[in-house]
């Protein structure tokens, strides 16, 4: 970065810190801005997130900007209310970070050589094992910090891959897909709504375990199968459409026709999916 670049990054953090100190500010603030707490902002950050990762699935940079910025506000809210508690700052946040950063890279910081991702994945899980051991004098359990709000399918991912760690795991993907053909009979023979619905749940973790077992992530998977799907009914409504059929008096026969037109169309189109 250019000293250019680097006084016009400040002046940038600099101007927006101003706004948010000013929309917080007791007398003269935005009553909406000034009511917020930690626990009332925390879905609307959640929700930035997911959206810069839809900007990120569209390929669209222009978007991809503006969600980045609303994220980074996000981050400059709780800065901001950490500040009028006197328990941190934006510049303490980002030291804090620029440590951890710093002292989890020693093959780039320091003398240690590493070679490849993989092995950059272990050093990295590792050294939070041990920083997870430091804070709570090796007390705490393998799954302490995988964080409540995850969603589901990537938490389920997350707490087989700690489980793993200490030997608690399948031995491989053949093992977990046994186990999800052992959980799909399960929930057949569920005589009730609340047994079929812990049947599926065990069933749902299963195959975000054999997700990961497979080198996949379970939360992409699901994002671009949902996106798929919408794709695909939607070009169907347009057939539908451009036939003059009415969506409510299709037969399941009619629908399956139109999905197999669609899926057909895709296949043979430029790039299309074989």
């Amino acid at each position: 970065m250019t000293d250019s670049e680097d006084t016009k990054t400040q002046g940038s953090l600099t101007r927006l810190l101003d706004i948010m100190r000013r929309l917080r500010d007791p007398a003269s603030g935005c009553p909406w801005d000034r009511e917020q707490s930690f626990a009332s902002i925390a879905p609307y950050t959640i929700e930035e997130a997911y959206e810069v990762a839809e900007a990120i699935a569209r390929g669209e940079p222009a978007a991809l900007e503006a969600e980045l910025g609303d994220l980074l506000f996000q981050v400059v809210f709780h800065a901001q209310m950490g500040a009028e508690r006197q328990w941190f700052d934006f510049a303490s946040i980002a030291d804090a970070i620029a440590g951890k950063l710093t002292t989890r890279h020693p093959h780039v910081f320091a003398d240690a050589r590493i070679d490849s991702a993989a092995e950059q994945n272990r050093a990295w899980e590792e050294h939070k094992a041990r920083e997870r051991a430091a804070r709570t004098h090796g007390g705490a359990s393998e799954l302490a910090d995988v964080p409540l709000a995850l969603p589901a399918l990537s938490r389920a991912a997350k707490l087989g891959k700690r489980a793993g760690r200490v030997g608690f795991d399948w031995p491989d993907a053949g093992g977990v897909r046994a186990k999800i053909e052992e959980e799909l009979r399960e929930t057949d023979e569920a005589a009730n709504t609340a047994r079929r619905a812990e049947e599926l749940g065990d069933l749902l973790f299963a195959a975000a375990n054999w997700a990961r077992h497979l080198d996949v992530d379970p939360e992409e998977a699901l994002r671009l199968a949902n996106a798929k799907f919408e794709r695909r009914f939607r070009a169907m409504e347009e057939l539908a459409a451009s036939r003059q059929l009415a969506l409510q008096s299709l037969t399941p026969a009619d629908w399956d026709t139109l999905w197999n037109e669609v899926k057909s169309r895709e296949k043979t189109a430029p790039g299309g999916v074989q």
